[in-house]
């Protein structure tokens, strides 16, 4: 939308003059409206659909039973964040408290012991309390980090109703054609489950720590956006808050892959080749047995509840983008080695998990890690602009990632056939996408990074 506006700062004597882009207080202001509109609309859909909505979701955050007891601590941790020492151990002592009385009482009413209630209400009491009570610098800074903590939890419960709406989207899903492409990559689902369900010296110690993480992914990322915020409230710049974090990614992640999951529908290996699949499934092969090779692939009609929710991976895309936050300080110097070798091992659990539990085929993960990759292009370092290496950058992984789509729909029974060339020229131009994002993001020294962007922003 364009503006006219007349700029009192422009120095043309109030000359109109045309911009691009609203203001930063008009786009806050929209998108802050958008929240509730967009929730509104999820529950009327949940609600004539006969399911769950978020706003119903929420209610039992404040006053039922939390779906989650992990994800409103992940939120108030977040929020934390804005504020002072001293207002932090106040605002934890009362969600705490608040936390273990509400806790106590639905167990003697006869309820289950979970916890969330008291987290939720004091992220919604801080919100209030700083913007009708505080003012300046702390004001500003609560305010945005509340809005990050409410943020975090509300987007997963846009995303439970998403799942749902994947499953009204249509009935037939794609998972013939992603299963030929598997081919290419030595079918690693089945490779990792058999692993996984067959050794002994694994006990149920790993499949269970895997699945903690898998489930958990929300909170690993709470971990690292509240290490690269730790100094926004000490510090005294005008802009306290980095150019980029963790967060922003993981949002935008949020909104533009579960897109996918209405124009590729998949359910993945555990139920369209299980006994998960409640008799819509081609066989029971995973994980035992790898599908004959189908020379006749062709959409499948499947069930009204599973959710078409594996290409691209969103999983294998946010675990990414953790690891790729993991590794640098926000003014480019090396991350602590506790967090690089965190952000290593939780990529690398919940790549096992996706493939070991039948969640995701292969090539869910590669979609995931491409897209990551390119959102990511997109949103680093935006005071560097966009210059010709961001362009390039960014259209080359959104090229490869619709030329995988379509490979995995169009070209899947010639992968399956030739899956040697075909896993080749799969995996090298990934690997030489993720080496042209290496070199322009994380290549450089620190130093010269950090000279590099005071010079661009003294221009």
């Amino acid at each position: 939308m364009t503006v006219l506006l007349d700029n009192p700062r422009s120095g043309l004597d109030g000359d109109a003059r045309w911009t691009a882009w609203p203001s930063r207080r008009v786009m806050t202001i929209a998108a802050v409206a958008a929240v509730p509109l967009l929730l509104i609309v999820l529950q009327i859909v949940a609600s004539y659909n006969h399911f769950e909505g978020p706003l119903h979701s929420i209610w039992e955050d404040y006053a039922g039973t939390p779906k989650s007891m992990s994800m409103p601590w992940a939120g108030l941790a977040l929020a934390l964040v804005g504020l002072s020492w001293r207002r932090r151990f106040t605002t934890l002592a009362v969600a705490v408290v608040l936390d273990a009385v509400i806790a106590g009482v639905r167990l003697l009413l006869g309820g289950p012991l979970t916890f969330g209630n008291g987290a939720v209400i004091t992220l919604t009491g801080l919100a209030l309390v700083a913007w009708l009570g505080w003012e300046g610098r702390d004001k500003r800074n609560a305010l945005h980090a509340a809005a990050l903590g409410a943020l975090l939890i509300l987007a997963t419960k846009v995303g439970d109703v998403w799942l749902h709406v994947t499953v009204m989207a249509g009935p037939k899903v794609l998972d013939r054609y992603v299963v030929l492409s598997d081919h290419a990559f030595g079918e690693p689902s089945w490779l990792v489950a058999r692993a996984l369900t067959s050794s002994a010296a694994l006990g149920p110690v790993v499949p269970a720590v895997l699945h903690w993480v898998y489930i958990e992914l929300p909170v690993a990322a709470m971990v690292i956006a509240v290490w690269q915020l730790r100094r926004v409230a000490s510090k005294r710049a005008p802009e306290p808050w980095p150019s980029h974090y963790l967060v922003r990614t993981f949002l935008v992640l949020g909104i533009v892959g579960p897109l996918i999951y209405v124009l590729f529908p998949v359910v993945g290996p555990m139920f369209a080749f299980a006994p998960g699949g409640h008799g819509f499934q081609i066989g029971n092969y995973w994980p035992r047995h790898v599908p004959p090779l189908d020379h006749a692939p062709a959409r499948m009609v499947f069930d009204t509840f599973t959710p078409r929710n594996c290409v691209p991976s969103m999983h294998a895309a946010w675990s990414t983008s953790i690891f790729l936050h993991s590794r640098r300080d926000n003014d480019g110097s090396p991350a602590p080695r506790w967090l690089r070798w965190g952000g290593a091992f939780w990529v690398l659990a919940t790549l096992v998990a996706t493939l070991g539990f039948g969640y995701h085929y292969c090539s869910d993960l590669i979609a995931g890690v491409v897209l990551c990759l390119t959102l990511e292009s997109v949103l680093r370092a935006p005071e560097r602009g966009w210059d010709g290496i961001r362009v390039a950058l960014v259209a080359t992984g959104a090229a490869l990632f619709s030329a995988l789509l379509l490979s995995f729909r169009f070209l899947a029974l010639w992968m399956a056939e030739h899956p040697v060339p075909a896993g080749i020229i799969v995996l090298a131009l990934v690997a030489a996408y993720a080496r042209a994002f290496y070199n322009t993001w994380f290549a450089r020294l620190p130093d010269a990074h950090a000279t590099e962007m005071k010079d661009v922003l003294a221009r």
